[in-house]
Formats: C-alpha cells, sequence, structure tokens
C-alpha cells in the first residue's frame, strides 16, 4: 500500500489542508478502482466503509490476492469537514461560495477531444488509453483560483483513469440506494444486489455536474464524437448509505464485504465470488422522484417508514400546529418507495420532507436535491 498526500491551495497564509489517497495492487495493473467517501463532509456511514475496507485491502494485497490498482480516499472534503457552526455539522455547501461540494466539477470534454482526434488509431484500445492520459494531463495543467476548486480537481484527477467509480454517500433518513447512468445498469447491478439496495435511480445528466456525472458526461461526449473508436471505459455510480446515523460496524462491516465481493467478481480481487442475492427493486428513473413538500409549517409527525411502498394519495406525515391544533396530512401524489424522509421535526411552509421514487419518470431538468 501506498499512501499519497494531495495539498490543496492555501486559501490564507498559516493554513494548509490536504487529500490523503491510500493506493493497494500490484503496479502496472490492468484495472482500477476509485472509491471515495464524504464528499458531503457531514456524511460519515461511507468514511466508516472505507476504514474497514483499508483493512481488507492490505490483508488482499499481501496475500498477493488483489489484480488491480484499488485507491481509497476515506477523507474527500477536509474543507467541509471542520464547517461545524454551533456543534451542527455543515458539511454539504462550502461557506465560502455557497456552492454544494458535489456539484460544478470542471468538464474538459470538448479540450482532451480537440488533442486528441488526429492521434487516434483503429485500435479501441489504444484510444482508450491516450484518452485517459491526455485527461490526466490537461487536469493536471488546470489552474484552480479557490481552495475548493483544487479539492475537486484533486478528487477527479484521482478518479478519471479508473474502471469502477464509486462515490459513498447518505442522506437522511434513508434505505440503500445507487444513482447511475442507464447503460452502466449491466455493470451495477451485481453492486445493487450484494449493497442490498432497495431502489436504483437513472438519469443521463442529473444537473450540476456533479462528480459520478463529470465522469459519465466526459466519456459520453467522447463516445459521441469518436463514434465505435473506443474501449468501454468504466462506469461511475453514486451509493447510498441508508441515512446520516448509520455510522455502524455491523453495516459498515457488511457493506465492506458487498463492495469486496462486487469487486471479485468483475476480476479485480482474485477467488470466487459468492453469487449476488437478488433484486430487491428494478431500477426506476431519477425523473420519477417525488420531491414530497410539506404546505404548511408544523411539527412533522411521520406515520410512513422507509422502506414503505405508497399508493398515489397516501398520507406519509401529519403536520401538527400546536397553536391552533390544526392536523395537515401531507400526501405523495404519485405511487412508489418512500426511500428518504427528513431528520427535521419541524417544517417550514414550502420544505420537502421526503422524497418517493415512482415507476414512471415525469420530472425534466434539474433532477438533484440543492
Amino acid at each position: 500500500m501506498q499512501t499519497h498526500i494531495h495539498g490543496l491551495l492555501t486559501a490564507v497564509p498559516g493554513t494548509a489542508r490536504q487529500i490523503h489517497s491510500f493506493h493497494y495492487g500490484p503496479a502496472g495493473a490492468q484495472g482500477k478502482v476509485y472509491i471515495q467517501a464524504s464528499l458531503h463532509a457531514d456524511e460519515l456511514p461511507g468514511m466508516l466503509v472505507c476504514w474497514h475496507l483499508k483493512q481488507r485491502l492490505a490483508h488482499l494485497e499481501a496475500v498477493g490476492a488483489l489484480r488491480w490498482e484499488v485507491v481509497l480516499v476515506p477523507v474527500a472534503n477536509p474543507l467541509g469537514l471542520e464547517q461545524v457552526l454551533m456543534d451542527v455539522p455543515q458539511g454539504r455547501f462550502d461557506n465560502d461560495s455557497r456552492e454544494n461540494f458535489n456539484r460544478f466539477f470542471i468538464d474538459v470534454g470538448r479540450q482532451v477531444a480537440d488533442q486528441v482526434q488526429d492521434w487516434l488509431s483503429e485500435d479501441p484500445a489504444h484510444n482508450l488509453q491516450l484518452i485517459r492520459s491526455t485527461l490526466r494531463q490537461t487536469l493536471a495543467d488546470e489552474v484552480p483560483a479557490t481552495q475548493l476548486q483544487s479539492m475537486r480537481l484533486v478528487l477527479q484527477a484521482l478518479a478519471c483513469d479508473a474502471d469502477v467509480v464509486l462515490d459513498l454517500h447518505c442522506d437522511f433518513e434513508a434505505v440503500q440506494h445507487l444513482y447511475l447512468a442507464p447503460h452502466a445498469w449491466p455493470q451495477v447491478e451485481p453492486l445493487a444486489r450484494y449493497l442490498g439496495a432497495q431502489a436504483c435511480f437513472m438519469s443521463e445528466d442529473a444537473g450540476g455536474h456533479s462528480f459520478d456525472d463529470c465522469y459519465t458526461l466526459f466519456w459520453a461526449q467522447m463516445q459521441a464524437r469518436f463514434p465505435g473508436r473506443l474501449a468501454a471505459p468504466g462506469f461511475a455510480a453514486t451509493v447510498e448509505l441508508r441515512g446520516v446515523a448509520d455510522v455502524d460496524d455491523g453495516l459498515a462491516r457488511q457493506d465492506s464485504q458487498a463492495l469486496i465481493n462486487y469487486l471479485t467478481l468483475r476480476g479485480a480481487i482474485d477467488g470466487p465470488a459468492p453469487p449476488p442475492p437478488a433484486l430487491l427493486n428494478p431500477p426506476t428513473p431519477l425523473a420519477g422522484v417525488e420531491p414530497v413538500v410539506s404546505p404548511v409549517g408544523g411539527l412533522i409527525v411521520f406515520c410512513a417508514q422507509v422502506g414503505d411502498y405508497l399508493k398515489a394519495g397516501q398520507a406519509l406525515a401529519h403536520i401538527i400546529d400546536p397553536i391552533t391544533d390544526g392536523v395537515t396530512p401531507v400526501v405523495c401524489e404519485r405511487e412508489g418507495l418512500l426511500y428518504v424522509r427528513s431528520v427535521r421535526r419541524m417544517a417550514s411552509a414550502g420544505m420537502p420532507i421526503a422524497h418517493v421514487a415512482g415507476p414512471t419518470a415525469y420530472r425534466q431538468g434539474y433532477l438533484l436535491s440543492p
């Protein structure tokens, strides 16, 4: 195992922040896996999963069982990790720019395509490696203007040439779920089975150029610009490890074992992989997710649990006004799986308090939460 320390742009004199990446596997490996955690720095289950993976990968490397390079970044966002206001973590948005940490990763597709177009051959594997090396150099040549930009560049550069890219997150109170591009489903389905994911959301472009989308959209640009001339580049997916309070050794061991099983199935780890269990639910479009909004302010009393399948028009919560004694039911307009609900118990009017995954797309445009 090798540890690489990536210094970030210094924001003010006398301060320094770093990202640590841990690299396992043989030199010159033909495949690469990249896994990062806590890009939203208040989302910690993935950090614990990475800690467990470090122990497992160190052993696998020691016994010569790793075939691919595996790169772990357990703390992807040192900036957000120390953003704590009055004992409450604030790791989703950057305090200075007010940007979501998981948005606005850089798009260098046109630059890379322009550089390689006269150097492509008739060998798809050669072309893939040429584009990857050009992408690495293009990202290395970028000059960040802020510490946030430098952090994004470090993460993007570490992941850009991987065959499997997994961004570990969590939600508020939630079941296990994943986000991916539709074309990646054949590769991601075994992972969803091993993890026991109850929902998988597919979209070509969710909006905002998030970490997984920056990978997916780059290769979509390459394949559109050079159709039929590239070997398959791999995939990126976001894995939501339940809810923010699910920082638990038992769950983390379970999830790390699921990832080990998946990497074994993919050939990144030597040995037999157990058969993937049954898929719990089929994938659905991200555009079919209904953000359920409270029409009034008041105390939130949920009457449905995450993992429940709701009918259209079914109440999932009641909003209680303790002054007027008013009780307002909050219903979903469409059927679907209640896969996440708010950890807050006081609603303001117009506040999303839950999300329901429906089977049919009906939204368009920007599909992610703020």
